[in-house]
């Protein structure tokens, strides 16, 4: 199985922004801001990246990729801030092969590590992305702060 990856673009807002509602809903996270964070990311934001994975008609999921720098990694950096494969499509590798797809093209144009923020709630990401050789930097603890 080979998977699709592409970036959206302004056109494909109605397939990105159901996407991300059905994420943001079985996540339990709040869809505040969601239309307008969606709307500068697909405008070309600079510091982000939202990919479609699977078909141009009818994606089965997304990666959102935001960038950093870190000197302790040497250099530029990149976050698969959210992955979201379509739950009937789910187990058939998909997400899988798109997070391989993605470090791979990733590497190519610099980016020096990845990084991936699952959920502490869901126990089969933590699973999933250790199955794909992510692991826990224990010398460092992300802290978030709202502005």
């Amino acid at each position: 199985m080979s998977v699709t990856l592409r970036i959206a673009t302004p056109e494909d807002r109605d397939r990105a922004m159901a996407l991300a509602s059905a994420f943001h809903l079985e996540e339990g996270r709040s869809s505040e801001g969601l239309e307008d964070a969606l709307d500068a990311l697909l405008a070309g934001v600079p510091n982000a990246v939202f990919y479609l994975i699977g078909p141009p008609k009818s994606p089965v999921g997304y990666a959102l990729v935001s960038f950093g720098y870190a000197l302790d990694l040497g250099g530029p950096t990149a976050t698969i801030a959210e992955l979201f494969i379509r739950p009937p499509v789910r187990g058939r590798g998909m997400g899988g092969e798109a997070v391989a797809a993605l470090a791979k093209a990733l590497s190519r144009h610099g980016i020096r590590a990845l990084h991936i923020d699952a959920a502490a709630a869901n126990p089969r990401a933590s699973v999933f992305c250790r199955r794909l050789g992510f692991a826990v930097r224990d010398s460092h603890t992300v802290m978030t702060r709202a502005l």
